[in-house]
């Protein structure tokens, strides 16, 4: 992995964020440290990695991810814990952390970690905030605009939908017309992609 960028280390700890800055500078790394979101998200992050303590005095690393991708911060993640316990590995992973490492981390253990990271970092990042932004559109929706598009995310037509709706083939056309509007789709097969994007 590129070495000439930032990790940006969350723990409410200071004796732990100092351990941590250590680490990252002794394998060239720049280091930032913050006790909390609300200190990362204070700061422009341009790029980077965030590596954060699953700590549930903090509402663990989950919470994290939902915070950072609230405020557009698109950075990739990697969890850290003294035990990690599978059932937050799980729950970190799902939330989209890249990685799960157990601390005190070590030299070696963290630099084959960045390194085996590198590419799918970058590609995390994009994919992420097409997920956030595609979410965030979709939230928008009605409930009934929200059907007509998982009805047209599979490949059915007005009528099809009217049909399994119980409404009108022209009820469905405004509910299409104002999901579109909505999600800034100019035609049915981006609509379609922002669904799918969402991963809903």
């Amino acid at each position: 992995m590129d070495r000439t960028f930032t990790i940006h280390f969350v723990d409410s700890n200071s004796r732990n964020r100092a351990e941590l800055s250590r680490t990252a500078f002794d394998l060239g790394y720049h280091a930032e440290v913050y006790a909390d979101f609300a200190e990362l998200a204070a700061r422009p992050l341009s790029g980077g990695l965030v590596v954060a303590r699953d700590d549930d005095a903090t509402g663990g690393v989950a919470r994290l991810i939902r915070q950072m991708g609230d405020a557009s911060i698109w950075l990739p993640l990697i969890a850290l814990a003294d035990e990690p316990n599978p059932e937050r590995v799980v729950m970190a992973m799902r939330a989209g952390a890249l990685d799960y490492l157990t601390t005190p981390l070590t030299l070696a253990v963290f630099d084959e970690a960045l390194s085996r990271l590198g590419d799918e970092a970058v590609q995390y990042s994009k994919a992420r905030r097409k997920l956030v932004e595609a979410r965030d559109r979709i939230d928008h929706l009605s409930a009934r605009e929200r059907e007509v598009l998982d009805w047209l995310t599979k490949g059915h037509s007005n009528k099809a939908i009217a049909r399994e709706l119980n409404i009108s083939p022209r009820t469905v056309e405004i509910h299409r017309a104002n999901m579109m509007s909505k999600l800034g789709a100019k035609h049915s097969a981006e609509a379609v992609r922002v669904r799918l994007e969402a991963q809903i």
